[in-house]
C-alpha cells in the first residue's frame, strides 16, 4: 500500500530538535506549521509586526509551492500574536494575501517562547486541482 502521505522540511534547528515538519501533505490536504515572521535572509525577526506577518506567509508560500499549491489554496489560517496592538498590522498583512479566497481565520493572543517573535501564522490548505478532480470522478 502506498501512502499519500509525505513531508516538507526546511531545515530548520527548530524542526530537527522538536521533531516536526514545516509542512505535511496528505492526499490534497496541506498542513503547514505555525510560521514565526523571521526574514529568512537576515535569519532575524523584524520590530514590525506588518513586516514578520510578510515574512511569515512568504516562508508559507514557499512550503505551499513545494506541495503543488498556493496561497489561493489556503482554506483555514490561524495566527498567534504576542499583543492585541499586532491584530491590525497583521490582518492588513493577511487581508490583503487572502482577499481572494477569505480562508476561514481564528486569531490568538499568546507569548512565545522568543521574545522577539510578534506573529506565528499556520495554515491549512486544500489543492484545488486535486480537489475539483475528486469532484468530477
Amino acid at each position: 500500500m502506498t501512502s499519500d502521505r509525505w513531508t516538507i522540511q526546511t531545515g530548520s534547528k527548530f524542526e530537527e530538535l522538536a521533531g516536526y515538519s514545516r509542512a505535511v501533505v496528505d492526499g490534497e490536504w496541506i498542513f503547514v506549521s505555525g510560521t514565526a515572521g523571521f526574514d529568512p535572509d537576515t535569519g532575524l525577526f523584524p520590530d514590525d509586526p506588518a513586516e514578520q506577518a510578510r515574512c511569515s506567509l512568504r516562508q508559507i508560500g514557499d512550503a505551499l509551492s513545494k506541495a503543488g499549491a498556493d496561497l489561493s489554496d489556503i482554506v483555514r489560517v490561524r495566527v498567534y500574536l504576542a499583543s492585541a496592538d499586532y491584530v491590525v498590522p497583521a490582518s492588513e498583512v493577511l487581508g490583503k494575501a487572502l482577499a481572494a479566497t477569505k480562508p476561514t481565520n481564528t486569531t490568538i493572543i499568546c507569548g512565545f517562547a522568543d521574545p522577539a517573535i510578534k506573529v506565528e501564522i499556520e495554515v491549512t490548505a486544500l489543492k484545488r486541482s486535486l480537489a475539483k478532480a475528486g469532484a468530477d470522478a
